[in-house]
């Protein structure tokens, strides 16, 4: 690999996560003045001998400050220290948006402390002689911290995937890469995620990259030196390093079909890391998400182990065990020039003539994640091990389940600009209707708020049940129900949702198409989601229809196991309407039970919304968990 004179890349610069002073009320001279007024009255006709006070008052004030000012040139170090302590919120406006509602509350507190002002304006004798007392007070208590996450132990962090909102995006995956660095960056992670530049990718983000270098390498076994540019991205504290090469990332989508795939994402990953070793940026953790990001462990404990970035360790994301980049060794060989032993059964040899991408990832790889607890647990059992169960349970000890969130700035009813009326938790019971009315005349539904509205936003595939929802159709809309479909995929489902529309009109709507706005609508005018998959790894539909007060109705597997509580009738707990074996007559009896509390017992569904609103369902926690395995993996 050769470099090219191209400019040093410089480093990433940390996100900044400073500190502010508290700020303390001075002390009050209250007993001065209690004795200052009770000698006024006293000594009334004694004019000039109040005057003589008086001045004798003043001389001692004169004084006071005097000796204020003393003390102020005797200690320029709390000074220099103070004033240092005030410019640093606006670092951290910068770097930690989130981070500057705590300056404001401190803001806030200050009229109180101005009153005690005005009440010492009132007593000018008292007044003199207060600067005395205040004058340390800035310097009187060591600074708190803006945020508490300034002081967790700071780490470097290397995202490498596939797919990024909002540059490009096909599902969670897209999702998880664009909020948790973000997170991460408030938890006092330097991040910087790297990405293909493919040509999808909007022009409005394409013109904003800046060029930070470029040098060629080699890939495999094909003999030819291939170009790597570098073009980066700044926003939210992130580092955005894009990998630019237009023979493997001119197409208009990031996935088309694995004979062309299987060589783009060989480069890219072998590519990503000769990027941090150009960059001269060597992180702490190199965290790959799925089969596109899966020969990243593999090549860094092999080609690339004696090289700087060589000494980062690993963790691999599982966001779908289904898709891992199965295809024949020779072929995979010839595009990674992989030494012949990682093609062995413990690595990434399968059924003898294959070579499984993810297979190997997972074997290299210093920990393991799925995105939820039950995921974890169910991909070492042969009905959602998809032929890698075996392979799982033997690296089990390095495996771990960390629940997706959703990002609060994206998914918020009360500033999201896609609804007809924005509410939160206080007024969603006034204002949840006026949506569920705008998004019945949006789609062509009966306009009536007394009907029950089933949301279901999903891709149209096997994986989501949808041949169970196919299956009940009839059965669901009793002309007190509505059902509104978002989503494309298989054309099986796709026409069969169209012909529910026709046979149905105004009761069912079909929405075959990618709307980011209409999901937003559906999230909030519809009263339940509809989440029966036959396998989740987590799921973030269901979160986001709770963060709008909408009721997930699903099936009990992965994520949505871990995230909603079945309606308990007799206790009232719970959050949402759940059933446990992948059958049809199952479901229909979920969609009933909410049915039925939605129509009878009005006042606990209420309650069962603002409980959903009220939950936590965003990155902070899950990030948490994160910072700690990575904290795991480097102790020093």
């Amino acid at each position: 690999m050769k470099k090219t004179e191209a400019p040093a890349a410089e480093q990433a610069h940390p996100a900044a996560v400073d500190t502010a002073p508290k700020e303390t009320a001075a002390p009050a001279g209250e007993p001065a003045e209690t004795a200052v007024k009770k000698t006024a009255t006293t000594r009334k006709k004694a004019a000039s001998a109040t005057k003589k006070a008086a001045s004798a008052t003043k001389k001692t004030a004169a004084a006071s400050r005097k000796t204020a000012a003393a003390a102020k040139k005797s200690a320029p170090e709390a000074a220099q220290t103070a004033s240092a302590a005030e410019e640093k919120p606006a670092a951290v406006k910068q770097a930690a948006p989130a981070a500057e509602e705590k300056p404001a509350a401190v803001k806030q507190a200050a009229p109180a402390k101005e009153e005690k002002t005005a009440a010492r304006k009132s007593a000018p004798t008292v007044k003199e002689s207060a600067p005395a007392v205040e004058k340390p007070t800035p310097v009187a208590e060591e600074p708190a911290p803006v945020n508490e996450m300034s002081n967790l132990p700071r780490r470097s962090v290397a995202f490498i995937g596939s797919e990024c909102h909002p540059f490009v995006k096909t599902g969670g995956l897209g999702d998880v890469m664009y909020a948790l660095p973000r997170e991460l960056a408030r938890l006092n992670c330097d991040v910087r995620v790297l990405l293909p530049r493919y040509a999808c990718i909007p022009q409005e983000y394409q013109n904003k990259m800046v060029y930070r270098g470029e040098f060629y390498m080699d890939l495999g076994r094909t003999g030819r030196n291939y170009y790597v540019g570098i073009m980066e991205y700044i926003c939210d504290g992130v580092v955005y390093d894009f990998i630019d090469n237009q023979e493997f990332f001119s197409s208009g989508n990031p996935y088309t079909n694995l004979v062309d795939d299987i060589p783009k994402y060989c480069f890219f990953s072998k590519a990503a890391l000769a990027a941090l070793n150009y960059m001269n940026w060597i992180p702490d953790i190199i965290h790959c998400h799925d089969w596109q990001a899966g020969l990243v462990p593999v090549y860094l404990r092999t080609l690339f182990q004696d090289s700087p970035v060589g000494r980062a360790k690993t963790v691999l994301t599982i966001h779908n065990l289904r898709f891992q980049g199965v295809y024949n060794i020779p072929t995979i060989q010839y595009w990674t020039g992989l030494p012949d032993h990682v093609f062995s059964m413990g690595a990434l040899k399968q059924d003898w003539v294959e070579a499984n991408i993810l297979k190997g990832g997972l074997a290299y790889a210093d920990r393991i994640t799925t995105v939820s607890g039950t995921y974890a647990w169910e991909i070492q059992s042969s009905e959602y091990g998809e032929r890698l169960e075996d392979h799982l349970r033997y690296h089990s000890g390095k495996l771990r389940g960390i629940v997706n969130g959703i990002d609060y700035d994206m998914w918020n009813p009360e500033t999201d600009p896609a609804l007809a009326a924005n509410y939160g938790l206080g007024n969603v019971l006034d204002h949840k209707m006026e949506n569920k009315l705008a998004l019945q005349k949006e789609l062509g539904l009966e306009e009536d708020t007394g009907k029950f509205v089933i949301g279901l936003i999903s891709r149209l595939t096997d994986q989501k049940g949808l041949d169970l929802v196919n299956a009940i159709i009839p059965q669901v809309l009793d002309g007190h129900t509505q059902v509104v479909v978002l989503g494309t995929g298989d054309r099986r489902y796709e026409d069969a949702f169209r012909y529910y529309e026709h046979t149905y009109r105004g009761s069912f709507s079909a929405c075959i198409q990618y709307d980011e706005a209409r999901a937003h609508r559906i999230y909030a005018g519809a009263d339940a989601l509809l989440v029966p998959s036959r396998f989740e790894p987590c799921g973030l539909t269901q979160l986001n229809a709770m963060h709008y007060g909408t009721l997930p109705i699903v099936r009990e597997t992965g994520g949505l196991k871990d995230t909603v509580e079945p309606y308990n009738t007799f206790t009232g707990d719970g959050n949402g309407f759940t059933f446990d074996r992948y059958d049809a007559g199952l479901l229909l009896d979920a969609i009933n039970r909410a049915k039925s509390l939605y129509f009878d017992n009005r006042y606990h569904w209420d309650e069962i919304v603002q409980r959903d609103m009220a939950k936590d369902v965003s990155w902070q926690r899950s990030a948490r968990q994160y910072k700690d395995l990575y904290l795991e993996l480097t102790p020093w």
